[in-house]
């Protein structure tokens, strides 16, 4: 049984793909994500709905993981990028999962951000559930991700 899980929020299914490619090239458990509401398939209702999370500092509920947390060490944790930050479902999970002792390495997709523009809120994340941050990759493509990994 490995000791890394991919677990990756997406909407329009580009992080999906992402997670895809390193769970396969970790060898690594995979599980989505899921708000219980979930994201519309419109654009400029995803965008509304984000911004309005972000900046009422919503935590959307997420729905119960399909894997258990306690069995993994390395928690490859993937998102996209909004507004330069991770979307509120990643507060969501951090606060309400026992990250405590884990090494958490984030991955984004974004056309115009970096992992770099996340870290901050991240690294806030996780001191705050005892979990360590990781340095991350932007994950935007296989050669990224195998670079990365290598």
């Amino acid at each position: 049984m490995p000791d890394t899980v991919v677990i990756y929020f997406s909407v329009s299914k580009t992080t999906e793909r992402a997670a895809q490619t390193l769970a396969k090239l970790l060898g690594a458990d995979i599980a989505p994500l899921e708000p219980v509401t979930p994201y519309s398939d419109q654009y400029d209702q995803i965008v509304a709905r984000g911004e309005r999370e972000k900046d009422q500092a919503l935590r959307p509920a997420i729905k119960p993981l399909p894997v258990n947390l306690k069995a993994y060490h390395t928690v490859y944790l993937g998102f996209p990028t909004w507004w330069a930050n991770p979307p509120m479902v990643m507060t969501t999970f951090f606060e309400t999962n026992d990250l405590a002792g884990k090494q958490i390495v984030p991955f984004t997709t974004s056309m115009s951000s970096t992992i770099a523009d996340s870290q901050a809120v991240l690294q806030q994340l996780a001191n705050a559930a005892g979990a360590t941050l990781e340095p991350g990759l932007t994950a935007n493509s296989t050669t990224a991700i195998r670079e990365f990994i290598q």
